[in-house]
């Protein structure tokens, strides 16, 4: 690859005079809060699932395998568009730009999110309430196609080389801390209105609350400049007129894209088992309480959140490849063993797996954007980033709670989900130990 050219500082920095470090500061932030609320409008349709069986579903019992089904396939459904949102908005992110394209996904899923909230149930309007579901979660998935990868460039092309996974750990950290807050804050709907009152009618509030966030968000994406690296490409005509097509004939780009998918594999599974579809495991196959199951995973989201920091630290110093294939090998070890822990139907112990897992899990996900974001020119970065890691995640995260739901009903055997956070894990491994090292090295631009 070329060598990056150095940045003009008048692309680096504001015309108001503000410093560098307030500037990668306020990036960092936007990068943040943005995948806080994008997050939260994503995560909270798998938090709420045991709800939307009810308001959504033809069956009168909330615990049928058909009702399940029907849910997960919105959420399965909103994995397949995810693709086609990266394609597109990776070529317009290319072309125009990471900024306004990201306060426009942002505005685009939280309207989608609200929309659920106002739907009429089953019994108002029979087959046309869970087609609206799932047509709003097509929206939801394409919108959430276009943002890692872009939110990524965003905060990589502003961060310094030497530091660059501790400046977007708060981009990762968004996505927990937003299925944190939306897990506390149905455990407090519970415990206050109780579980019939969710059930019936306050499950929507959630939902709603999509509006406020994304006015919060919208307004401090569009405080912050383009980035620096793609204004000096644009100001010397490097843009690629369809950086699609340049991606897909170019030999090195198809086999850094290659590595994408395969590097974070295990993403998916850990990010949407361990943390999404948990709550509904817990429930319904493990048959915890609802309170529960939300509190174990809340355990495991506080675990993570405070140890992606440290492990994007870590990264920044030690390198990419040593804290992925760390965190590959603590997870083929400790997903069986943590399942089994939860099969016991015990409290202290589902909650200890969920830390094992989570603080397994940190070393990849302080770890994986950063390292995806410095595989690709910025050229073609917003293209090529989307197209490796949104396949990556509707082949190996997207269908993860339809297929354990299915085979976990169709064998009964309960530790299912380990055997695909192992395999994932393996895969990761392979990839880690074939990967070339990026930590601390500059970001090329062509």
């Amino acid at each position: 690859m070329n060598k990056s050219h150095a940045v003009p500082m008048r692309y680096a920095l504001p015309r108001n005079g503000v410093t560098k470090n307030n500037v990668v500061r306020r990036a960092s932030l936007a990068g943040g809060v943005g995948s806080f609320v994008e997050w939260y409008d994503y995560g909270i349709y798998g938090l709420l699932v045991s709800s939307l069986v009810l308001v959504f579903s033809a069956s009168d019992k909330s615990m049928t395998d058909a009702g399940l089904m029907l849910t997960y396939l919105g959420f399965t459904v909103s994995f397949v568009v995810r693709p086609f949102g990266g394609l597109i908005c990776g070529y317009l992110g290319d072309r125009l730009g990471r900024q306004k394209l990201l306060a426009i996904l942002l505005l685009m899923i939280s309207l989608a999110t609200a929309a659920i909230g106002l739907l009429p149930g089953y019994q108002t309007i029979g087959w046309a309430a869970p087609a609206l579901l799932i047509l709003l979660r097509i929206v939801q998935g394409f919108s959430a196609g276009g943002e890692v990868s872009g939110a990524g460039s965003f905060v990589a092309e502003y961060a310094e080389d030497h530091r660059r996974a501790v400046v977007m750990s708060p981009l990762v950290m968004g996505s927990f801390i937003a299925l944190l807050f939306g897990s506390l804050l149905i455990v407090s709907m519970i415990n206050i209105f109780g579980i019939a009152a969710v059930n019936s009618w306050m499950w929507r509030v959630p939902f709603l609350l999509a509006i406020p966030m994304a006015m919060i968000g919208v307004y401090i994406r569009t405080r912050i400049q383009d980035t620096p690296h793609f204004q000096m490409v644009k100001a010397s005509q490097r843009v690629k007129r369809n950086p699609i097509r340049e991606v897909l004939t170019s030999k090195r780009h198809l086999k850094a894209i290659g590595l994408a998918i395969t590097l974070p594999a295990v993403n998916g599974p850990g990010y949407y088992i361990l943390f999404v579809y948990m709550p509904t495991y817990l429930n319904k196959v493990m048959h915890f309480q609802q309170v529960q199951s939300l509190m174990v995973t809340a355990c495991g989201l506080l675990t993570i959140i405070a140890a992606i920091p440290m492990m994007a630290w870590l990264s920044d110093r030690l390198g990419r490849r040593p804290l992925l294939i760390a965190s590959a090998i603590a997870m083929a070890v400790l997903a069986w063993p943590c399942f089994w822990l939860l099969t016991l139907g015990m409290m202290p112990l589902a909650c200890m797996a969920a830390i094992l897992l989570a603080l397994a899990f940190a070393g990849h996900a302080g770890v994986i954007q950063a390292t995806l974001a410095e595989m690709f020119p910025t050229n073609v970065r917003y293209s090529a980033y989307s197209i490796g890691f949104n396949l990556s995640t509707v082949i190996f995260g997207g269908s993860a709670p339809l297929l354990m739901t299915w085979l976990i009903g169709l064998t009964g055997i309960a530790s299912i989900p380990s055997y695909m956070v192992i395999f994932t894990a393996a895969l990761t491994l392979i990839s880690a130990i074939y990967l070339k090292e990026t930590a601390g090295k500059p970001l090329t631009d062509e």
